[in-house]
């Protein structure tokens, strides 16, 4: 199941909906379908509500995937944490000499810092070094403090994808934080729906690749983590409650394209593709930020 969040060609207002993009594209607004019973698909992963929105899910659809914009699945989500350097290779391309952390590096991201599928993302007017992160993402459904590795499977709703652009010499600004790199308005994306947890998700067997321009760049294994899923629930849940909506970005694998020699920044025209086989694909262009 494939559930989005989405605005229609005509939502002057800014209205949206919500629902389930079926493998033909058809969209299941259950916006409308559910008269009122959910107000939107954070409700929806609230309510652990998988089983009674697929039975909305018949029928004649009520639209198709071409002909809205997808938007971030979660327009309103919690808290958005990201874990940095998790892909051994990633912490290798560092070349300094350090052994595996022992405890994950996190940061925070804004809502306002991510787009959605098909969205441009921005370059800033302030820099050039725009770069590309292909990462997966946990949404929280069940809430939990202090929740240990064998129960952290249970508080997981389901999948995301993010790119989780980086405007890398903004990141090395400050001694101890990347936060202002990571937080230009509408430099990443999201999306582009979320898909909830089943028996078939392996979470220790999940691939993602990103492209840029067709080029891959990025290639990683959920398998060799340094921190896995259940490990980064535990950590993070150790200092914070975790609560429906709240998404953690697992970390990227080798491959940015900071990394090369010389860099390969994304520059407007670029198409950036973040792929899971589990999940789909996020895919977006990139254009110069307006000041």
């Amino acid at each position: 199941m494939k559930l989005a969040t989405w605005m229609t060609a005509d939502a002057t207002d800014g209205a949206t909906s919500f629902g389930i993009v079926a493998d033909d594209g058809g969209l299941f607004d259950l916006g409308r379908r559910s008269k009122g019973a959910f107000a939107d698909l954070i409700d929806v992963v609230r309510k652990d509500a998988v089983d009674a929105v697929a039975k909305l899910a018949t029928g004649p659809a009520d639209g198709h995937v071409d002909d809205v914009t997808l938007l971030p699945p979660l327009t309103q989500p919690g808290k958005i944490i990201c874990v940095g350097v998790n892909y051994p290779e990633r912490n290798a391309e560092y070349k300094d000499g350090s052994d595996a952390p022992k405890f994950p590096s996190l940061f925070v991201r804004f809502p306002s810092s991510l787009v959605g599928h098909g969205a441009a993302l921005m370059r800033p007017p302030e820099s050039k070094q725009l770069d590309y992160e292909g990462e997966i993402v946990i949404v929280i459904g069940m809430p939990g403090r202090r929740i240990t590795e064998a129960q952290a499977p249970a508080h997981i709703f389901g999948l995301t994808l993010m790119n989780e652009g980086s405007v890398r010499d903004w990141i090395r600004h400050g001694k101890f934080n990347v936060t202002q790199g990571k937080n230009f308005d509408r430099s990443g994306a999201v999306g582009p729906w979320i898909v909830p947890l089943d028996a078939t998700i392996r979470l220790d067997d999940l691939e993602v690749t990103t492209t840029v321009n067709g080029e891959l760049r990025q290639r990683g294994n959920t398998g060799t983590l340094m921190f896995s899923f259940a490990r980064i629930l535990a950590y993070v849940s150790t200092f914070t409650r975790l609560e429906p909506g709240d998404m953690i970005a697992t970390g990227t694998p080798p491959g940015a394209g900071g990394r090369f020699d010389p860099p390969k920044w994304l520059v407007p025209g670029d198409t950036v593709e973040v792929t899971c086989p589990a999940i789909g694909t996020l895919r977006n262009t990139v254009a110069d930020e307006i000041a």
